[in-house]
């Protein structure tokens, strides 16, 4: 029986594809998508999501979801008790692992490893150290479909929030921006690809600037027969 693991599932690519390559390398079989959520908006913590569109993504990839609740705003140490009690219900129910769609950034990794290590839970890093712009191409190249739902203007310029993560927008990002926005310049929603059983129906909704970030809304579309 393989080990069963979480997965970290930001709504966006790099969860996406992560769950992509886990299921091809099937050394665990994931079992959850794992998502903190602002009780304040009922939306995906930073990437600004509908919890409906989370629920949609979970049912086309055919897994349950797992939602953690965080207050907004919201402390470290609210965020950590939140996860320290995820992480309790998930030992309870054999989980051994949780994956996360990490690329390059090390304090990152290391807090993520520091705060599993009392927990029993290990944490996997499934797409880490691969290059940015060739996995960018390959996620585009394989099928990945996403939108970018929420923008840094600080890095990135803002009449890039709502646009489709495409070949045309990876030729257009400024050198300075990495092409998976590791760093935060981006952040997205992903609504198709090898990763669902079926697409996730999505219409553009408002642009709004809040909090010194650029928010694309993305709305629930009717399914075209």
């Amino acid at each position: 029986m393989k080990p069963k693991a979480l997965l970290a599932w930001s709504s966006g690519k790099d969860s996406a594809w992560s769950l992509h390559v886990l299921r091809a390398q099937a050394e665990v079989e994931v079992v959850g998508l794992l998502t903190t959520i602002n009780e304040a908006f009922d939306r995906v913590a930073m990437h600004a999501v509908r919890t409906e569109l989370l629920r949609a993504q979970a049912d086309a990839a055919d897994l349950p979801l797992w939602p953690v609740l965080i207050p907004w705003p919201c402390s470290n140490a609210a965020y950590e008790a939140a996860m320290a009690a995820a992480m309790a219900r998930a030992r309870a129910d054999g989980i051994t692992h949780v994956a996360f769609g990490d690329l390059f950034l090390e304090d990152v990794r290391r807090y993520r490893e520091e705060r599993l290590a009392p927990t029993g839970i290990a944490p996997l890093f499934p797409i880490w150290g691969t290059p940015t712009d060739a996995l960018a191409r390959r996620m585009v190249e394989g099928g990945l479909r996403a939108r970018l739902t929420c923008v840094d203007p600080k890095r990135l310029d803002a009449h890039f929030a709502g646009r489709e993560f495409d070949a045309t927008l990876l030729a257009e990002l400024p050198a300075s921006v990495d092409p998976c926005g590791e760093r935060g310049e981006f952040h997205t929603f992903s609504y198709d690809g090898p990763m669902f059983r079926r697409p996730v129906p999505i219409r553009a909704g408002e642009v709004v600037t809040r909090d010194g970030f650029v928010f694309a809304d993305l709305l629930p579309a009717e399914v075209v027969a």
